[in-house]
C-alpha cells in the first residue's frame, strides 16, 4: 500500500471524537506546525471537539448524507487523512476508501472485511477457531448451548452480550437458565460466551500502513474497568504474548492502530475481542513512550516505520480520573 499525500501540510480529521480528548491532544502535539487536527461529532457536547484546532457538528453516522458531509469538511479543510474512534463507523469508512483516495485523502482504517469480522463477535470466534487460537467457547443458538450444558461441555456462569455490541453495552454475567431464557426472549442478536476467570490484558498495536507489518505493541494488565474502558492498568511484557499477537495479525488485513483484548489463564492466552481503531486505553501506551501518532504521521509522509516491539518499561501504572471542559458564555 503506497501512501503519498503530496501536501505541504498534513491536516487530520478525527470522527466521532466523543470524550477521547487525549487522542486529539496527542495528535496536535505530534503534528506541531506540520498541520492541524479537525474534529467532528454529532453531539455538540462532545468535549474532545474543543481540544481540536477546528471542529464540526455532523449528522449521525447512519444518516444518508453522512459521507457527503464528511467529504465537504475534507475539501474545506484540505484534509490529508481521516480516522474514526467508534466501531460502528469503521466499515462505512472502509467502503468509501477508494472514493476518498481519489481526492488524495487517506482513510486510516482496516479493510472492510476485517472491520466486519472484528465487529461481529460470532464471525471473530469462527475465525479464531479456524486458525486454532485459544478463545472462549461461543454460542449463538440457545438450544446448542443447552445441549452442551447437559453434556457438561460448558457450565455457568457465562457472559451474554450482543453479537455486534461495543463499549461493553448490555454485557451481563449470567448464572442460571432462567435468566438466560429471559434474555433470549427479550433481546435479539445475542450470543453466549464461556466465562474465563483470568487476567484481562489489553494490547495496543500499530500495523504499518506501507509495510503491513506489526511495528509497535504495548500490553497492559487491566486492573479496573469503567463504562467499557480500562480505568486503571499496569504495563506488562511477555514475548510469548507478543508472538501470538504477531501471528494473529497476519490472518486479517489490519492497518494502523488496533486494540486487542486477551485473557491469561493457567499460563495460556485466550484472544477475546478486536477493535480496529485506537483503543480507550491507548493513553497508557502513549504515556509510556509508545507513540502511534508519530508512526501514523510518518506513514502519511510516505515512510515505513521500523519495528520496535516491547520498547517500554514494565510495571508502570495508569490511573484515569475525571476532568471538565467549560465552553461558552458571552
Amino acid at each position: 500500500m503506497q501512501i503519498n499525500i503530496n501536501k505541504n501540510t498534513i491536516n487530520v480529521l478525527i470522527l466521532s471524537v466523543g470524550t477521547r480528548n487525549k487522542i486529539v491532544q496527542y495528535l496536535k502535539k505530534e503534528l506541531n506546525h506540520l498541520g492541524k487536527v479537525v474534529a467532528a461529532d454529532m453531539n455538540r457536547n462532545a468535549p474532545a471537539l474543543y481540544d481540536a484546532d477546528k471542529y464540526y457538528i455532523v449528522p449521525p453516522v447512519k444518516s444518508s448524507n453522512y459521507i457527503n458531509e464528511i467529504i465537504k469538511i475534507c475539501k474545506k479543510e484540505n484534509i490529508s487523512a481521516v480516522f474514526s474512534l467508534i466501531d460502528t463507523e469503521l466499515s462505512l469508512l472502509a467502503q468509501h476508501e477508494e472514493e476518498f483516495g481519489l481526492m488524495g485523502i487517506k482513510i486510516i482504517v482496516s479493510k472492510e472485511k476485517t472491520c466486519d469480522i472484528s465487529f461481529d463477535k460470532w464471525k471473530m470466534y469462527q475465525l479464531l477457531k479456524i486458525h486454532n487460537f485459544l478463545t472462549a467457547k461461543t454460542y449463538i443458538e440457545l438450544d446448542k448451548f443447552k445441549d452442551d450444558l447437559l453434556l457438561k461441555n460448558i457450565h455457568f456462569p457465562v457472559i451474554v452480550k450482543p453479537r455486534d455490541g461495543s463499549a461493553s453495552l448490555m454485557v451481563q454475567k449470567v448464572d442460571d437458565l432462567d435468566l438466560l431464557n429471559y434474555l433470549f426472549k427479550k433481546y435479539d442478536n445475542l450470543l453466549i460466551q464461556e466465562f474465563i476467570d483470568g487476567q484481562e490484558i489489553g494490547i495496543d498495536c500499530y500495523i504499518d500502513m506501507i509495510s503491513k507489518q506489526l511495528v509497535s505493541l504495548f500490553a497492559k494488565k487491566k486492573l479496573i474497568m469503567r463504562a467499557g474502558e480500562t480505568d486503571k492498568s499496569i504495563s506488562y511484557k511477555d514475548y510469548k504474548l507478543f508472538e501470538l499477537i504477531r501471528e494473529f495479525i497476519t490472518k486479517l488485513e489490519f492497518f494502523g492502530p488496533i486494540d486487542i483484548d486477551v485473557f491469561l489463564k493457567d499460563g495460556e492466552y485466550y484472544i477475546s475481542e478486536v477493535n480496529p481503531r485506537f483503543g480507550g486505553g491507548y493513553p497508557h501506551a502513549y504515556s509510556c513512550g509508545v507513540n502511534f501518532m508519530s508512526l501514523l504521521l510518518n506513514n502519511l509522509q510516505g515512510n515505513e516505520n521500523p519495528a520496535s516491539i516491547g520498547d517500554y518499561k514494565e510495571n508502570i501504572y495508569c490511573m484515569k480520573y475525571s476532568e471538565i471542559s467549560i465552553i461558552g458564555g458571552e
